[in-house]
C-alpha cells in the first residue's frame, strides 16, 4: 500500500504535463489563420505620418501601429497588417519588399500580403490606406 499513492501522483503529474503540452502545441499550431490576433487590422483610422515616408518601390514598417505600406509606384499605396498570420506575432523588420516574424522565420511579401516562407501559409489581411489632402497616409476602415 505505501507503493500506491506515489504511483497515483506520478500518473497526476504525467497526465498534467501532458495537458500542459498539448496547450503549448496548440498555442504553436500552424492551422491558425490570424494567430493571436483579436483584432490583426486597425478597428479605427490610423494617421501614419507623411506619404512620401514610404519608398517608391519599397515598403516602411510601422510597428507600433502593427501596420506595413508598401508604395508601387508614385502616388500609389498598398497597405496590409504586419502581424503573422501564423502566431500574430508583430514583423521586427522589413528588408526590399519582405516583412520578417521574428518568432517563427515566416516571412511575407510586403506588396501583395503573400506569406513565402513558413509556419504562415496565410496571406496578410489587406488594410485600406489612403492619402489625404496634406500629404498624409491613413490606414484603416473608411481610408
Amino acid at each position: 500500500m505505501p507503493g500506491q499513492p506515489l504511483a497515483r501522483r506520478t500518473v497526476l503529474k504525467g497526465a498534467a504535463l501532458a495537458g500542459a503540452a498539448g496547450v503549448g502545441a496548440a498555442a504553436c499550431s500552424t492551422e491558425s489563420k490570424l494567430g493571436h490576433a483579436k483584432t490583426p487590422t486597425p478597428t479605427a483610422p490610423v494617421d501614419l505620418g507623411a506619404a512620401d515616408a514610404v519608398p517608391v518601390g519599397g515598403a516602411k514598417l510601422f510597428r507600433e501601429q502593427r501596420l506595413v505600406v508598401s508604395c508601387p509606384a508614385k502616388g500609389q499605396y498598398k497597405a496590409f497588417s504586419a502581424q503573422c498570420t501564423h502566431a500574430g506575432c508583430v514583423f521586427d523588420k522589413v528588408e526590399g519588399t519582405e516583412g520578417n516574424c521574428p518568432c517563427h522565420g515566416s516571412r511575407f511579401d510586403v506588396t501583395t500580403g503573400k506569406a513565402l516562407r513558413g509556419p504562415a501559409t496565410a496571406p496578410l489581411p489587406e488594410v485600406p490606406v489612403k492619402v489625404t489632402d496634406d500629404g498624409k497616409l491613413v490606414a484603416g476602415p473608411d481610408a
